[in-house]
């Protein structure tokens, strides 16, 4: 039988690997935005599967756990392309543990194991479900925060002014091939396209302003 606190468990869970990183110790702001972002995407899933009729808790826990793998360390660029399958082999047993309908763990861990690279390495569904967990993972990343994020990440600031305007270009068109991406819901796909919007407008802005700062 489901535990009635599953959330609460997973969070707990999540948390715990986290806190207990040998990775994460030296690396205090990774640490927090990781367990944020999970967190992010786990009210951002809740949101789709309220409005689909999906499991609402079942996907709140699936995006919990979707990362958790990075509890451990990545050696190279090829353990980061397997992070959501090491993730969902992390989450299996602890998803046993809270009582999850069989076919319901196969969902969740399936859902977790492709959103990095739509990559299973064991048989599943592509339900609307479980390709959700890999959409609420990218309406996050393209969301308000990671704008912030991705300027710190590239030192914008350090840029010159023909680097900025360059950058702003390409990210632009970038995100116009984004809004085609096709997604596992009616939902997700309108969420998608509202943050995307919200990108572009912001990237347009910051391209005007610095367009103006040069004559």
């Amino acid at each position: 039988m489901r535990k009635e606190n599953s959330v609460e468990l997973a969070k707990e869970f999540l948390r715990r690997k986290f806190d207990g990183s040998e990775y994460f110790s030296d690396k205090p702001y990774e640490k927090e935005y990781r367990y944020e972002h999970s967190v992010r995407v786990a009210n951002i899933g809740k949101y789709i599967a309220e409005k689909e009729g999906l499991d609402a808790e079942a996907m709140v826990v699936a995006c919990l756990l979707h990362d958790i793998s990075y509890c451990g360390k990545f050696k190279d660029s090829e353990d980061y392309r397997n992070h959501g399958r090491y993730s969902a082999k992390i989450a299996r047993p602890f998803l046993e543990e809270l009582g999850f309908e069989p076919d319901v763990i196969e969902d969740i861990c399936y859902g977790i194991a492709i959103h990095v690279d739509d990559k299973a390495d064991f048989d599943g569904k592509r339900t609307a479900f479980a390709l959700t967990v890999g959409d609420a993972d990218n309406i996050d990343r393209f969301d308000a925060y990671r704008i912030f994020e991705n300027l710190k990440w590239i030192k914008y600031d350090e840029m010159s002014i023909d680097e900025k305007r360059g950058h702003t270009e390409k990210t632009i068109a970038k995100l116009r091939k984004y809004k085609e991406l096709e997604f596992g819901t009616k939902s997700g796909h309108e969420l998608w396209r509202e943050k995307l919007d919200l990108q572009i407008e912001f990237y347009q802005r910051l391209k005007h302003q610095i367009e103006i700062s040069d004559i």
